[in-house]
């Protein structure tokens, strides 16, 4: 599933200015992710342009101090709820999460360096990686959205966003 840059704005509206740093990896990694159909991509997007602000961040803007002895997400070091906040399109949070991708990828320097989450091609692939691990793709393709943004993020923050893109795309997608 290829989308194209007068696509890709016209799902975003404004913060365009992004698209150029992002898009050849969101072509080139959908198969990676097996981000393969319209439903797919448009549950993606809409996840991902929320969690980003449009491309604008790959680093969660919050300290990461929350995430402080979080077991759950494998932060058992001083410092790892700093150093394992939120990083990519996606916001891979946790040492676990960076320990996972930096075997999966064989990738040590990952976790010693997570902030190579936030270069735009890791940014963007460890989205993908975050997408078919945690089976999304089923989801998207039943069109359960709600639960797809309680599986990205815990919760519900950002739904009414996250579904205002989703819709967009979803009509941007199949218009093509």
């Amino acid at each position: 599933m290829q989308v194209s840059e007068i696509q890709l704005k016209a799902i975003m509206g404004v913060n365009a200015k992004y698209i150029p740093r992002f898009l050849p990896f969101i072509n080139q990694y959908a198969s990676y992710g097996r981000v393969t159909t319209v439903d797919r991509m448009a549950a993606f997007l809409g996840q991902i342009l929320h969690e980003s602000a449009c491309l604008m961040y790959t680093t969660e803007l919050a300290s990461g101090k929350a995430y402080e002895g979080r077991k759950d997400l494998g932060n058992i070091h001083p410092g790892d709820g700093e150093k394992y906040k939120g990083r990519g399109i996606i916001q891979i949070t946790g040492r676990v999460n960076y320990e996972l991708l930096a075997q999966e990828w064989n990738m040590p320097v990952l976790v010693d360096e997570p902030e190579l989450l936030a270069e735009p091609e890791l940014a963007v692939k460890s989205a993908y990686w975050f997408w078919d691990k945690h089976k999304l793709n089923e989801l998207a393709d039943g069109r359960n959205f709600a639960t797809i943004t309680r599986r990205v993020n815990g919760g519900t923050n950002g739904a009414a966003s996250r579904k205002a893109f989703y819709d967009k795309a979803l009509t941007v997608l199949h218009a093509a």
